[in-house]
C-alpha cells in the first residue's frame, strides 16, 4: 500500500478515499452477480430462534417427493462443507441454533457428532428433537424411546454445544401425542434431572395431559394459514399461558410457507414473497415464547425450509435478517420465482449495476467539489 505524501494535500486523499468508496461498491455488485450471501454476525435479540434441522438426506433422498432443491447441492447430510455452509448461512440470518432431528443409529450418531464439531468451531448452538413416530407415523416402541434418550443424556448433553435453558440442555419429543401419560413419564423419569423434556402437544389439554411428566411444549405447527384461521393467535397465546403458567417451557411455532401435497397431504399455505414468513413470525413473537421455533432449515419434502433454494433463493434468510435485525444483508441473486413460476421484483444486475452508477456519480461529484475548493486555495494563495 502507497503512503499518501502529506504535499499532496486533501485533494489526492479524498481522490483516493473516493476510488475506494466506488471499488467497494463494484466489489458487492461482483459478489450479489456471484449470488454469494454476505457474512454477517446477528444482532442480539432477546428471543432465541433455533430452526428445526433434519440430518437423514442421503443423494438419492433428492429424487422423491421434492418440487426443489437446495442452492448449495443435493447434498448427504455427512458432508462437512454442507454443514459448515448451512451453519454460517444461518448465523448471518439471526439464527441462533438448529434443533436436531436424531435417533440413536449408527449413522445419526456419525452425523450429530460431526455437527457438533462443526457447530462448536462457529459458536453455535444445537438442541435435539427425538422423532417418537416411525416413517409410517406410528409411535416407537416405548423402550426404543427410552434407550434414545437415555443415549443422548449420558453420551451428548454435557456437551456445551447444546442450547441450555436454566442450565439444562434442551431436548423435544416429537409425536408425544401417539404415547400415554404413563409410557411418557416412564421415559422423561429417568432423565428430567439432567435434561429438559418438551412434549409436541397440539392444544392446552393436550399440554396438560403431560405437564407433570415434561418440561414444557414445543408445538410443531408448519401448516397453519395465517390468512384462513382467525384462531390461530389466540391458541398460540392460550398455550403460553397456560405452559407460563405451570412455570414451564414455550417454543413458538413459525414457517415460511408450506406444501406437503407429494407427501399425502392436501394444503398449501403460500410463502407470499415473504409476507406468511413476517406474519407468523410476529405471531409467534406475540405469544411470549422462551424460543422461537422455525420450522424449517430443510424441510424440503413439506416446502417449509429457509435454505437457499434453486426456486426461492435467500428470500426467506433475507427476510429472517430484516426481522432480527442483523447488520449485513446477504444478496438474494437474481429474483426468486413467485409461487406461479414468474419471477418476482427486480433482477439483482439491474439493481447491482444501478448501485455502482451511483457511486461512480458520488464518487465523481466527490472529487470535482474537493478539487474545486483545492483550485480556490491556491489561487487566493497567489
Amino acid at each position: 500500500m502507497k503512503l499518501i505524501s502529506r504535499k499532496a494535500g486533501p485533494v489526492l486523499a479524498s481522490a483516493v478515499l473516493a476510488g475506494t468508496v466506488l471499488a467497494g461498491a463494484i466489489g458487492g455488485v461482483a459478489m450479489a452477480g456471484a449470488g454469494r450471501p454476505a457474512s454477517a454476525e446477528p444482532v442480539a435479540s432477546p428471543t432465541p430462534l433455533l430452526a428445526y434441522y433434519y440430518l437423514w438426506f442421503n443423494h438419492d433422498s433428492w429424487n422423491r417427493a421434492k418440487i426443489d432443491y437446495p442452492l448449495i447441492g443435493r447434498y448427504a447430510s455427512n458432508e462437512a462443507s454442507v454443514m459448515r455452509s448451512q451453519v454460517a448461512e444461518a448465523k448471518s440470518a439471526g439464527i441462533d441454533g438448529f434443533i436436531v432431528s436424531w435417533k440413536n443409529t449408527v449413522t445419526n450418531d456419525e452425523r450429530l457428532r460431526l455437527l457438533m464439531t462443526i457447530a462448536s468451531q462457529q459458536h453455535f448452538k444445537l438442541a435435539m428433537i427425538y422423532q417418537g413416530l416411525n416413517f409410517y407415523r406410528r409411535p416407537l416402541p416405548v423402550t426404543e424411546v427410552a434407550a434414545g434418550f437415555k443415549t443422548f443424556c449420558d453420551t451428548y448433553a454435557s456437551s456445551p454445544v447444546f442450547f441450555r435453558l436454566d442450565g439444562k440442555p434442551l431436548t423435544i419429543w416429537s409425536g408425544t401425542w401417539a404415547f400415554s401419560t404413563a409410557a411418557v413419564r416412564r421415559v422423561t423419569s429417568a432423565v428430567r434431572g439432567k435434561i429438559l423434556v418438551l412434549s409436541t402437544e397440539k392444544s392446552v389439554a393436550g399440554f396438560r395431559r403431560l405437564a407433570s411428566v415434561t418440561d414444557g411444549d414445543a408445538y410443531y405447527w408448519s401448516s397453519v394459514n395465517p390468512a384462513t384461521n382467525p384462531d390461530y393467535a389466540a391458541k398460540l397465546r392460550a398455550m403460553s399461558e397456560a405452559i407460563h403458567h405451570d412455570g414451564k417451557y414455550w417454543i413458538a411455532p413459525f414457517a415460511p410457507g408450506f406444501d406437503a401435497r407429494l407427501v399425502g397431504g392436501s394444503r398449501i399455505v403460500y410463502r407470499d414473497d415473504g409476507q406468511t414468513l413476517r406474519e407468523e413470525y410476529a405471531t409467534a413473537t406475540r405469544s411470549s415464547p422462551d424460543v422461537l421455533g422455525l420450522i424449517s432449515w430443510n424441510e424440503f419434502s413439506e416446502n417449509s425450509y429457509v435454505e437457499p433454494s434453486v426456486r426461492y433463493r435467500y428470500q426467506s434468510l433475507d427476510v429472517l435478517r430484516e426481522l432480527r435485525g442483523t447488520s449485513v444483508p446477504a444478496p438474494s441473486g437474481p429474483a426468486a420465482p413467485s409461487e406461479g413460476g414468474g419471477a418476482v421484483g427486480g433482477t439483482a444486475q439491474t439493481g447491482g449495476w444501478t448501485s455502482v452508477l451511483r457511486a461512480a456519480g458520488l464518487a465523481l461529484a466527490l472529487i470535482a467539489v474537493i478539487g474545486g475548493i483545492g483550485f480556490m486555495r491556491r489561487r487566493k494563495a497567489r
